[in-house]
């Protein structure tokens, strides 16, 4: 794997049937194989259809990961998938300003690609990343359904994004915050 940007790691490689576009994922013809064991595929359609958001909760190694790609592929949703750890910031899930030769530019974080493209974010192991990067994914998981955008922007009104839950991306002009 290589570094992306900050906090971001994709394959440096595709996997056969998937399209790679940064950090999202296209799925394949072919399904990433899973067996369901309840009713879990309908509650994730269900959920999908209304725009809720969905937390997984399994021990380690119970199919969570497989699961979602599997949803993915069967919903026709590029994936965006987010190792979570302990060191994760809320800039590396939103995004940030890099310098690449003489310009300064804004690159999106695994969650603004997701929100931006209608993908279904994974957020793994969540329980392992701090509470002051988890505070960040609340307003686009409740019903405000807004993910803001921390930066400094030539102009604060909200970004619609073209997802199925609808969220709306708000990047926040942190000098009117100073």
């Amino acid at each position: 794997m290589r570094r992306e940007s900050p906090g971001v790691l994709r394959p440096a490689e595709q996997t056969s049937g998937e399209r790679l576009q940064g950090t999202l994922r296209y799925p394949g013809g072919e399904a990433p194989y899973y067996v369901a064991t309840s009713d879990e595929i309908a509650v994730f359609e269900t959920c999908h259809a209304r725009g809720l958001p969905l937390m997984l909760k399994g021990p380690t190694g119970c199919g969570k990961t497989r699961f979602v790609e599997h949803m993915a592929w069967r919903l026709r949703r590029p994936l965006v998938t987010v190792a979570c750890h302990d060191d994760l910031s809320a800039s590396d899930l939103t995004g940030r300003y890099m310098i690449r030769g003489g310009d300064t530019l804004w690159l999106d974080g695994p969650l603004t690609l997701a929100a931006r493209a209608g993908a279904i974010c994974y957020l793994d192991e969540i329980i392992e990343a701090r509470t002051d990067t988890i505070v960040v994914i609340h307003p686009l998981t409740d019903d405000r359904r807004l993910l803001p955008l921390e930066r400094p922007a030539k102009s604060s009104r909200p970004l619609q994004a073209s997802s199925w839950s609808s969220p709306t991306i708000r990047d926040t002009n942190m000098r009117s915050r100073i």
